[in-house]
């Protein structure tokens, strides 16, 4: 029953991520909201919102390792997996964007977010704070002063009526608030029954199944031939997911390390590869992730999960 539970969860926080995007972006279209705006904001929020729901619930329920290791999974899998199948699929060019603001932010907030939590074991209200600030201060800057643009949304999206709008937002709300709540009790109710630790079932199944509304995305995009997904737009979620889910998570419950492990094994793992990317760009074709890289990323992914699903 537990994992069944895990397994509507996850379904339940997809369809909320997908209603919450559709009202959110059809809303700031008919407001005439630059697509930068809607891009960096809206569908970052839509897509991290399964993350800050499950991160937000967890940590007000007592269980501070499926919030940590639900975010620190997420970002691992986000460069690991879902950029990795991406790329395998059709290769994506890297713009100047990557390096003059997008992976130096990640870089930023991974080590931010490494410096507040690895000596004291814990994430305070003041640096969840100061976490969130500094997302505000880059969206500030993507919107006002980077003159090219960041994200695309799809021309083909239909534009909702205010009545569908309302429906999708109160739907999706809904949504992800149930789904939230039945995938921690199935999650903690699996680590109960098999003796598995939170923060193992966080950072692989929670943490893949948050990430599957990007994976989706993804996949669309290429066999759409749209250019709607890049390594920028994962990139920028990583950032999402620290600075606004766990930021935000920090305010409202200050989060603490129960498990060691999060700290001696997984943030290494998603310190690692987010340096790696940089190194990618340059191999094989510069400028490019393709195949190779794919097969390299998805390797390094494997590398992180199996010991940790095989135990």
């Amino acid at each position: 029953m537990a994992f069944i539970a895990i397994i509507v969860g996850i379904v339940l926080l997809i369809k909320g991520g997908d209603w919450l995007m559709r009202s959110a972006v059809s809303m700031s279209l008919k407001l005439n909201i630059p697509k930068i705006v809607i891009g960096m904001t809206v569908v970052s929020f839509a897509t991290s919102a399964p993350e800050l729901i499950v991160s937000i619930r967890s940590a007000l329920l007592g269980h501070p390792d499926l919030a940590l290791g639900n975010v620190i999974g997420s970002n691992i899998a986000n460069l690991g997996l879902v950029l990795a199948i991406t790329i395998i699929i059709s290769p994506i060019n890297v713009n100047s964007n990557f390096y003059k603001t997008d992976w130096p932010m990640m870089i930023s907030a991974t080590i931010l977010f490494f410096l507040f939590i690895f000596f004291d074991h814990k994430l305070t209200s003041i640096e969840g704070l100061i976490m969130f600030v500094l997302l505000i201060s880059f969206l500030f800057y993507l919107i006002f002063f980077q003159k090219e643009t960041v994200d695309e949304i799809s021309e083909n999206k239909d534009v909702l009526s205010i009545t569908q709008i309302s429906y999708y937002l109160l739907a999706g709300g809904f949504s992800l608030w149930l789904g939230s709540e039945t995938l921690i009790k199935g999650a903690v109710a699996l680590a109960l029954d098999n003796g598995v630790s939170e923060r193992i079932i966080s950072v692989s199944i929670i943490s893949i199944g948050t990430s599957i509304p990007e994976l989706s995305a993804s996949i669309i995009a290429v066999i759409n031939k749209e250019k709607a997904i890049s390594i920028g737009n994962l990139i920028g979620s990583n950032i999402f997911n620290l600075l606004a889910v766990l930021g935000i998570t920090s305010i409202i419950a200050p989060v603490s390390v129960v498990d060691m492990g999060l700290l001696d094994n997984d943030l290494w793992w998603m310190i690692g590869i987010s340096f790696l990317i940089l190194p990618l760009v340059f191999f094989f074709k510069r400028n490019q992730l393709s195949k190779i890289e794919g097969v390299i990323l998805l390797s390094v992914y494997i590398s992180f999960i199996y010991p940790l699903i095989s135990k």
